[in-house]
């Protein structure tokens, strides 16, 4: 065997490196996901009766996406094609992830289900949104109850000129 450092053998031919397992359960995984997403979205309505458009379709297209991305993803690992970070993504892989930001998202993830009957989407929707962007790193908490109070307010309203009831408005208040 050569000594030298270089990986050949005592021919001077090259010696195989040895070969890294390859992540075929990624892919699988999506494609596993997207078809649970299919066959719950064939129990759901794909159109309705004033609209075309029916909350199934919108799961079902979901579903073949990922079933499909989940198919490129195993053809690029079969390929060979390896996944690194590029620079554009500011990725390091060494830093320690901000557990104070990931559990202030997951409560704001978590809160409307405690939050969304007693005190109605547009508050719920508020709170969410000054969570979800202190998780962000945001500390104008002010401006944040502000933009979160608008979009949710206007989406509420929204949703009512369509005929989407999303409950009333504060039911504290009655309202």
């Amino acid at each position: 065997m050569s000594t030298d450092g270089n990986n050949t053998t005592e021919g001077g031919s090259p010696t195989a490196a040895p070969a890294s397992p390859k992540p075929y359960w990624i892919g699988i995984g999506l494609m596993v996901l997207g078809a649970v997403w299919l066959y719950n979205a064939f129990g759901l309505p794909q159109g309705a009766r004033y609209a075309a458009v029916g909350p199934g379709l919108f799961v079902t297209v979901a579903g073949a996406g990922l079933l499909v991305l989940g198919a490129v993803l195993v053809l690029q690992i079969w390929r060979g094609e390896s996944f690194v970070a590029q620079d554009a993504e500011d990725a390091d892989g060494a830093t320690k992830m901000d557990k104070r930001a990931f559990v202030t998202a997951l409560l704001a993830v978590a809160l409307p289900i405690a939050t969304m009957g007693p005190l109605g989407m547009p508050f719920t929707a508020t709170l969410s949104f000054v969570l979800v962007a202190n998780a962000f790193g945001s500390r104008r908490w002010w401006l944040d109850i502000i933009y979160g109070g608008i979009l949710a307010c206007a989406s509420w309203f929204l949703f009512a000129q369509l005929g989407l009831q999303l409950g009333r408005f504060f039911p504290p208040l009655g309202v």
